[in-house]
């Protein structure tokens, strides 16, 4: 592998008129940049990535701390925000916090101390005095999906409401009015904002959300199958059964067929966070879908901005609802409401 004195030795300059190219600067004549660049190319030189990250106090790259890579939502998050950054120049370190605060914190610690020049988080709890040490030591961050009230940083996630009432006037008008949830854990801002949007909808067709009808879970399969199992056993159980994540709403179909019933003639089933599974499942799973590719790309966009000087503003997107099958609706009623 070609070193830096090769380079210098084939352009006919000094080490330091190499490293002046490299770090672009001005001080290089015209031909001797040409020099130096040609003489990279020819022998196929490729900087010191760390070495250059100590002169230029940079190292081009980002940490991303998922929930839970498990997730197929956050998987295809981390995807196109891999995408985006490389677009950018930038390359990516995940991190998996399996939807463990103490987890969250050890990932966010290492990649810290690996120089990262940005954070991306979706917080796996709502409270973490790290990150808010993190904000105030004015590192480059930016939460996406999930945020923390009071860690004043830019925000870029998707709003549900809308969506969620769409869903709610969906089941209304089909004819349901036992309407359960499973919600996401208390301490995230996805789950607390899910299930108030879910009450608020049912206020609007006077309906109620008894707390029976609400059960605790945790954003995996797991909690989905032992609520909807609770929720089969009430004296009048739902009619349908809302899952606020895609994992959750896995765990309450498995639990639906182990009880020996049917979706959707004897129990609906909708979710949040529509997945490509979803299509192949029988019946298809009406879902409300997130923006997944543009909140990546604009995750990635807003964090870049911050590290090289600018101001962005926090994104909120819509999310939609995707008609199918798993609430009763007609063989012909798939559709996606914009």
């Amino acid at each position: 592998m070609a070193s830096i004195k090769d380079v210098a030795a084939e352009a006919g300059v000094s080490v330091a008129t190499v490293s002046r190219v490299l770090n672009s600067h001005p001080s290089v004549s015209p031909d001797a940049r040409t020099r130096v660049l040609a003489a990279v190319d020819a022998l196929g030189y490729r900087p010191n990535a760390v070495a250059r990250s100590l002169r230029t106090d940079q190292t081009r790259t980002l940490g991303l701390v998922i929930s839970d890579v498990l997730n197929p939502y956050f998987t295809e998050l981390a995807r196109f925000v891999e995408e985006e950054a490389r677009a950018l120049g930038y390359s990516v370190i995940i991190g998996n916090a399996d939807e463990r605060p103490e987890l969250q914190d050890h990932h966010v610690r290492t990649l810290l101390d690996r120089r990262i020049d940005g954070l991306l988080v979706s917080p796996a709890d709502g409270d973490s005095p790290l990150m808010a040490d993190v904000a105030r030591g004015g590192t480059p961050m930016v939460f996406v999906d999930r945020w923390m009230p009071g860690v004043d940083v830019p925000v870029v996630r998707a709003d549900g409401r809308r969506a969620i009432r769409d869903l709610v006037a969906h089941l209304h008008a089909l004819g349901h009015r036992r309407l359960a949830i499973i919600a996401g854990p208390a301490a995230t801002t996805t789950g607390n904002e899910r299930v108030e949007a879910f009450r608020e909808a049912l206020r609007a067709y006077e309906l109620t959300l008894p707390e029976v009808y609400i059960g605790q879970g945790d954003f995996q399969a797991d909690s989905g199958r032992r609520v909807t199992e609770r929720f089969l056993a009430l004296p009048e159980p739902p009619e349908v059964v809302f899952a606020a994540d895609n994992l959750m709403a896995l765990g309450a179909l498995d639990a639906i067929r182990a009880a020996g019933l049917r979706v959707p003639q004897d129990v609906g089933l909708a979710a949040f966070d529509d997945i490509p599974w979803f299509v192949h499942t029988d019946p298809p799973i009406t879902a409300i879908a997130q923006p997944t590719g543009e909140l990546g790309r604009a995750a990635v966009r807003a964090l870049v901005d911050i590290v090289e000087g600018r101001s962005p503003q926090s994104v909120t997107l819509p999310a939609r609802l995707v008609v199918r099958r798993s609430c009763g609706e007609p063989a012909s009623d798939q559709r996606s409401s914009l």
